[in-house]
């Protein structure tokens, strides 16, 4: 635990900065420019986690490729790793980021975006997704250090940015008077910092990345393996994200003000949870670095204490989001918005209250992951989103209940969930080890 938990804290406090990268948009928006600049920011950051998914989960497979070849002592194996998912990660970022250019405007649609909203929403979109290049480079080169045990760098590039994000955030929208455009600009901006430098940073210090030219070449068998984890990986992160984007829909229509108080209360939420899904993360490092080296006692041990630790974690974080909730939300809209403080409040106080589920399900995406099953988790993300989306619908359509509906589907999701990934643990737990076996 003592190791794993010191690989765990940079990945924990840099994707807590990289969540500053929208909290600070969210922040300075809903403050400077008012409630339908926040409810469209809210939005576009909802729509962005899901874009961002698509690429995280493919460079999560490959770091999870990368962490096993490290762990066997392969270089020429990950040496072609790298290679083929450089070319297969960057050409479908390539199109990710034409498609969404193409269907821009179908997205007031698709997300039910009130004529209000889609103004400063179109505008701040434009921009953002000028990013999603950096987003591909920053979360590969992270996930290749990472897999080779470096999570301090990936850190250190992020906290740069952030800080640069968050100074050009207050010039471009209140210095400059740039609006929603301005606070995307500030974030795209921070983004290509951190992507180009990490970039840079591993091509001249790890020696490994600097490939021969009889090396640039594409390995089948390797691509076919990598695609394997990516591919697989992607669905579990995009299908966790597109049941979230569904919601939003939901959300949506029941008009700026409980569009308002969910784009603040997610900001939040996300940014409490957040220390348990690097923890998730980083243990599927750590499990898939012990696979490859085939130390099956040290990943048993591993999950236990990694339950543990995630468990504790989680009831400190819910008790504090339930006591703070109102302060919270006060962060991000005046307490003059009554009914915006109120709803946003309400969210966390049902939501906050189970954080313990989503700790075990993000340490059981990580486990299923790491030991080559990835369909596993992409079965508990379905389990878990298909009950979100299908509640929120079903409950916010019945009037006595309403928004308190969607609310409330979140954790119900998150306990089938894990209910499911640990029946299957209980009783898979002998055969899961039998691949390790099996290239042994």
């Amino acid at each position: 635990m003592k190791s794993m938990l010191r690989f765990a804290l940079p990945m924990i406090l840099g994707n807590l900065l990289q969540q500053c990268y929208n909290i600070a948009d969210t922040l300075i928006v809903g403050r400077f420019l008012g409630r339908d600049a926040l409810a469209a920011v809210g939005s576009s950051f909802t729509l962005m986690t899901f874009l961002t998914s698509i690429l995280l989960g493919l460079c999560m497979g490959s770091g999870t490729f990368f962490s096993m070849r490290f762990g066997e002592s392969d270089e020429k194996g990950l040496k072609e790793g790298i290679c083929a998912s450089f070319v297969l990660i960057g050409l479908l970022t390539v199109i990710l980021n034409f498609l969404v250019f193409l269907f821009l405007d179908k997205i007031k649609i698709f997300l039910q975006v009130p004529d209000e909203v889609w103004g400063p929403m179109r505008s701040y979109l434009i921009l953002i997704f000028c990013g999603i290049i950096a987003t591909f480079l920053y979360n590969y080169f992270a996930s290749l250090l990472r897999a080779v045990g470096n999570s301090l760098v990936p850190l250190l590039f992020l906290a740069v940015s952030a800080i640069l994000n968050i100074a050009l955030d207050l010039w471009f929208v209140i210095g400059l008077e740039w609006g929603t455009a301005g606070a995307a600009g500030a974030t795209v901006a921070a983004q290509y910092v951190s992507g180009i430098g990490i970039a840079l940073y591993c091509l001249i210090r790890l020696p490994f990345m600097r490939l021969k030219k009889s090396e640039l070449r594409i390995c089948s068998a390797c691509m076919k393996e990598i695609s394997g984890f990516s591919l697989l990986t992607c669905v579990q992160q995009s299908v966790m994200n597109l049941g979230i984007l569904l919601v939003q829909g939901v959300v949506n229509s029941f008009g700026p003000v409980v569009m308002a108080a969910f784009a603040a209360a997610v900001k939040i939420d996300a940014f409490a949870y957040m220390p348990v899904q690097d923890f998730g993360n980083a243990f599927s490092t750590y499990i898939a670095q012990n696979y490859g080296a085939k130390k099956e006692a040290r990943i048993r041990m591993g999950f236990r204490g990694a339950m543990a630790s995630s468990a504790i974690f989680c009831i400190a974080i819910s008790a504090a989001v339930f006591i703070f909730a109102r302060p919270l939300m006060l962060l991000f809209v005046s307490d003059a918005e009554t009914s915006i403080v109120a709803e946003g409040v309400r969210y966390l106080r049902i939501e906050g209250a189970f954080y313990c589920g989503i700790g075990c399900l993000f340490l059981l995406y990580g486990l299923y992951r790491a030991l080559g099953r990835p369909g596993m988790s992409v079965v508990l993300t379905v389990f878990s989103l298909g009950t979100r989306v299908a509640l929120a619908y079903t409950l916010s359509a019945i009037p006595a209940i309403g928004v308190v509906g969607i609310w409330w589907s979140v954790p119900i999701g998150w306990i089938l969930a894990d209910a499911i990934g640990l029946a299957y643990y209980a009783k898979k737990q002998k055969t899961l080890f039998l691949w390790a076996t099996a290239r042994t």
